[in-house]
């Protein structure tokens, strides 16, 4: 199999049957064996009635459908465990992509080694609602892992096959799926520029909230990258300098108490900043310490992504 696509979609009935047909052209076009793992995550219109008709139409067309709506990094993390080919590419379903695109990402991924490939849509023809936040997700999340890609939450994506079976997807961490496979030591990580389309059918799935929720998100990734298997490290860290800045107030609190005889140190509010920091440096801490129990304990403690060894038989 030379290219697996996965491609999330929710009411989307209207586009289906044109996407498929570019599709089938393009791969038709360059003798590539594709397949298209199409995921109805929950929709309300008859998009899987028009995905079990696709199925009918043409061999490679798979699809599962969600009970309800799970959400975008659901129904790519699916895909992924479904999916065969040795290159894998996402796209969205509304038509914004174009799959003429697909053979420059392929060769990229093939021919010039990339572990993964983002799109960039350099030219967007979004309502500013949605580009203006998009540009300030883009450029903060740059500053933030060090990743130089200007279009994080481009749905056109292509990844080597091991990239996609070695991360997981989870909440709304599809738009960090970069950083995730940094994070997992895959870190060849390409852009191109590709068209991007006006909306034919429907309307946007964007909102606000989800601007929001990725913030929250990146913070939730790079905390989870860095000390998921070390939360000692982090919680410790800050237990231990706020239990000892604590004490240091409480030292000073003592010796004025001793040696200055009208002195109340119950009296200054430096006492009461004192008393906390001691109490929440000592949570933090036992914060970390159960962290680290838990961490210890894990059924994958010890799972570690093995890329090559001298010996065939170890990567069994």
């Amino acid at each position: 199999m030379d290219i697996s696509l996965v491609i999330p979609l929710y009411n989307e009935e209207a586009s289906l049957n044109e996407l498929i047909e570019e599709v089938s052209k393009v791969m038709v076009k360059h003798n590539y064996q594709w397949e298209a793992v199409l995921i109805d995550d929950g929709s309300n219109d008859n998009s899987w009635e028009v995905v079990l008709q696709l199925k009918e139409k043409y061999q490679q067309v798979k699809g599962i459908r969600f009970s309800r709506n799970y959400g975008k990094s659901a129904a790519l993390n699916v895909g992924f465990e479904k999916c065969s080919g040795n290159v894998v590419i996402t796209m969205d379903a509304d038509l914004q992509d174009n799959p003429e695109e697909i053979p420059a990402l392929y060769e990229m991924i093939t021919k010039e080694n990339f572990d993964l490939v983002s799109g960039w849509k350099k030219k967007r023809y979004d309502p500013a609602s949605k580009t203006i936040p998009t540009k300030l997700y883009n450029w903060t999340t740059r500053c933030v892992t060090g990743i130089k890609l200007h279009d994080f939450n481009c749905g056109l994506k292509a990844y080597k096959r091991k990239v996609i079976k070695s991360i997981e997807v989870y909440g709304e961490m599809h738009r960090y799926i970069p950083v995730i496979a940094k994070r997992a030591g895959f870190v060849k990580i390409g852009e191109k520029v590709v068209q991007h389309r006006k909306r034919k059918y429907g309307k946007t799935k964007f909102g606000f909230e989800r601007f929001f929720n990725g913030f929250l998100d990146l913070i939730s990734i790079l905390f989870f990258t860095k000390f998921g298997r070390k939360p000692m490290h982090f919680f410790g860290l800050i237990g231990t300098l706020m239990f000892f800045a604590g004490l240091i107030i409480a030292g000073y609190l003592a010796y004025a108490k001793f040696f200055w005889a009208e002195y109340r140190m119950t009296e200054r509010p430096l006492f009461y900043f004192g008393l906390l920091a001691m109490i929440i440096g000592t949570q933090l801490f036992m914060t970390g310490f159960l962290g680290e129990l838990i961490s210890r304990n894990a059924p994958d403690r010890n799972k570690y992504l093995v890329d090559k060894t001298t010996e065939e038989n170890w990567l069994e």
